[in-house]
C-alpha cells in the first residue's frame, strides 16, 4: 500500500441502468427473480458500489495488490428503473492496517437510492490466488 492510501480519498461513478441490470436478470436461472419488477437489482447496486470504491483506490496500491470486498452495510431505499442514471459517491473514511472503510451514497434524479458503508481488504493478488488454488484442490478431493 502506498502512503497516499489514507482517509479522504473519493470517487464518483455515473451509471445509466440497462435492462440487463434489473432484478429479473440478476440470476436468470431463478424463476423467483424472473417475476420481479424491472428495477436496478440490489446485487448489481452492490457491484456498482464496489466498482466505485476500486476507482477511489486507483494509484494508491502497490504493484500486485488488489482489494476485495469483505463487508457491505447498505440500504436500498428507492427503485431505479432502466434508462435512468444512478450516481454513486464514496469516501474512504478509515484505514486500519489492510482494512479499508468507505462511506457510500447513491442517488438517481428522483431520490437517494442507497447509503451505508462498505469495507474492503487489501490483498496480495499472487498469494490470494495461490490460497484459492489450494482451496479448490481440497474441494476436489472431498
Amino acid at each position: 500500500m502506498r502512503s497516499s492510501l489514507r482517509p479522504g480519498l473519493t470517487a464518483t461513478l455515473y451509471y445509466r441502468v440497462p435492462e440487463t441490470r434489473t432484478v429479473p436478470h440478476l440470476l436468470p436461472e431463478s424463476d423467483e427473480f424472473g417475476g420481479m419488477p424491472s428495477v436496478l437489482a440490489t446485487g448489481y447496486l452492490v457491484g456498482l458500489v464496489e466498482w466505485t470504491c476500486m476507482r477511489a483506490l486507483a494509484g494508491h496500491l502497490d504493484e500486485g495488490e488488489r482489494t476485495v470486498g469483505v463487508h457491505v452495510d447498505l440500504s436500498h431505499e428507492a427503485a431505479t428503473p432502466p434508462g435512468c442514471a444512478v450516481t454513486i459517491d464514496v469516501e474512504l473514511t478509515a484505514v486500519d492496517g489492510r482494512r479499508l472503510t468507505f462511506a457510500v451514497q447513491a442517488k438517481d434524479d428522483a431520490a437517494i437510492v442507497c447509503r451505508g458503508t462498505h469495507r474492503r481488504a487489501v490483498i496480495d493478488l499472487r498469494r490470494f490466488e495461490e490460497r484459492l488454488a489450494d482451496r479448490a484442490a481440497m474441494e476436489g478431493r472431498a
